[in-house]
């Protein structure tokens, strides 16, 4: 419980905000079998919910969080300071609007805002599964989704929507269960990843276990934390995050002190922005953590299962598809959207695609960009609900 300080320090919901929220938790005790082979006998979900079910269960909509996200996808904690990611997509009005839409966000298994994870309690032992936690798949996560939708009521997803990572576990969720979505929204995603983000990851990983702290993934067991080599993860990738315009255009060369130091300690304002945004991202996510789920994204490749082709991998899907990419996205190319895009038309299947015109790279989809929000809002406005034909 907040106290009266916190609260009264704490933002308050704005006027189309979904206000106050709480997070829900939801236990499983029927084993999951992963793509690893291993099997969770127990696991648990956290999710916020934003809205309300109507009597036909026909109008919920699935948020799917990326690679660093979680279940906090908009309104506000009691006591906290900072609305949930997607914020200003999702809300009374928004193009999200909890007005029709009761919007379901939950934390991925592996995560670390709460869901069964590395940083969870193992059961078998009594300690935290640390590298013991086992990896999941894109797949494993559309099947512990599946199961928490039908604890929620929810046969059909009116709509299934994410962007990065988020949108790979849309287009997953179309393959495995095309009679549960009626509407898959995919924004700045890719089929499966390109060999050079594979790299990256590949040298995130390497950042963090080559750190002192890391011991084999066991550094709870010490009361430590790989601090450098996370920071320097999220430091790599905060760059292919953004363009290198929008770079340029926030810090350009700008010194610090104004001038050259003829030294090794933080020089240039990109510098400085750099190590803080690594050292929030240690303040916040668990290295164990970090690296499942970029494996999960290096093994995201529905086609493999189908010959590598992506069309017929699609082949049985149901949903209305709108993929989403931007311009300036190079993590995420334009063109890989458009390699989904373009399997899907050759299959007959609805789909609409928009580029959107944007100097802020793959970050692009977690912005309010006008353009790319009204696109959104007339795709999902054609939504049919309460018992009315899709």
């Amino acid at each position: 419980m907040a106290s009266d300080t916190e609260l009264n320090s704490a933002a308050a919901p704005a006027a189309d905000s979904v206000g106050y929220v709480e997070t829900q938790r939801m236990v499983f005790e029927t084993p999951l079998e992963l793509d690893s082979g291993h099997v969770l006998s127990y696991y648990e979900i956290v999710y916020e919910t934003y809205g309300t079910l109507n009597a036909a269960h026909d109008n919920a909509i699935l948020i799917c969080h990326a690679l660093s996200g979680d279940h906090h996808a908009a309104g506000i904690h009691r006591g906290a300071r900072k609305a949930g990611w997607w914020d200003n997509c999702i809300g009374p009005g928004k193009p999200i609007d909890t007005n029709r839409f009761f919007v379901v966000c939950c934390n991925n298994l592996g995560g670390c805002a709460g869901s069964t994870g590395p940083t969870s309690t193992n059961p078998q032992t009594g300690k935290r599964y640390g590298p013991d936690f086992p990896i999941c798949t894109v797949h494993d996560w559309v099947e512990s989704q599946a199961r928490l939708a039908d604890r929620l009521g929810i046969e059909t997803w009116a709509a299934i929507i994410g962007g990065s990572l988020g949108g790979m576990q849309a287009l997953q969720w179309a393959v495995d269960y095309p009679h549960r979505l009626r509407n898959a929204i995919i924004i700045a995603a890719a089929p499966n990843l390109s060999t050079q983000n594979i790299a990256f990851n590949e040298v995130a990983r390497h950042a963090i276990m080559s750190d002192a702290q890391f011991h084999d993934g066991r550094y709870y067991d010490h009361g430590v934390v790989p601090e450098r080599g996370l920071m320097l993860a999220r430091m790599l990738g905060h760059i292919t995050y953004l363009s290198d315009d929008v770079l340029h255009s926030k810090f350009g060369r700008e010194l610090r002190s104004g001038k050259l130091t003829f030294g090794y300690d933080v020089e240039f304002q990109i510098e400085s922005y750099l190590r803080y945004q690594g050292q929030a991202f240690v303040d916040r996510f668990d290295a164990n953590s970090y690296l499942l789920m970029t494996k999960a994204l290096d093994y995201f490749d529905p086609a493999i299962e189908h010959n590598d082709d992506l069309r017929d991998a699609l082949r049985e899907t149901q949903a209305r598809f709108l993929l989403m990419s931007f311009t300036s996205d190079w993590r995420f190319s334009s063109a890989r959207s458009r390699e989904m895009v373009r399997a899907l038309q050759d299959l007959d299947k609805n789909v609409s695609y928009v580029d959107v015109d944007s100097a802020q790279g793959h970050d692009s989809f977690l912005l309010e960009i006008p353009h790319y929000h009204d696109c959104l809002r007339a795709f999902i406005a054609r939504i049919q609900v309460g018992g009315q034909p899709a």
